[in-house]
């Protein structure tokens, strides 16, 4: 894996990318080596995500290689990627998308487990009555996203 970090209005952004694509987006700073980075999956995700929190990006494009998972994490996470921007589901919501009403606390573990957060948006997953819940990074950048999200949706719709 080659990694790269990023600055952005939630704090660093650690990226890893491998021969298929992105794979790791982590809130915090990984130990990478200096230097510049000539990655060009590497660069790809770095423009997109610096479009994104302009607010100028609302689907990324970046090549995803998703590592591991359950089959039931992997649905989730292919859930995750069909909640339009600017929109939120409930973890009850995704669970009964994926094949299992019951399993509203499993897609909370899911979405714990998500190995490229924001890319794959996690962060529009909320609770019962859209309740600001669970989120690995930490609410507040949760809801900065949530926020970040929902200003662009109304600006292009009533810009």
């Amino acid at each position: 894996m080659r990694w790269s970090v990023i600055d952005s209005p939630i704090g660093d952004l650690s990226l890893a990318v491998d021969d298929v694509g992105l794979c790791r987006l982590r809130m915090g700073t990984a130990e990478v080596e200096p230097g510049i980075v000539r990655d060009k999956v590497l660069l790809l995700a770095q423009e997109e995500l610096k479009a994104y929190f302009a607010g100028e990006l609302t689907e990324f494009s970046i090549p995803l290689s998703v590592p591991g998972g359950s089959e039931f994490e992997r649905a989730v996470w292919q859930q995750l990627r069909r909640i339009p921007y600017g929109e939120m589901q409930t973890y009850g919501e995704v669970a009964k998308i994926v094949g299992d009403a019951g399993a509203a606390r499993a897609v909370g573990v899911a979405c714990n487990r998500n190995p490229i957060a924001v890319v794959v948006p996690c962060h529009r997953v909320v609770g019962a009555g859209g309740k600001m819940v669970g989120f690995g990074g930490g609410i507040p950048r949760k809801r900065h996203l949530l926020e970040l999200e929902a200003r662009v949706s109304f600006e292009t719709l009533w810009g």
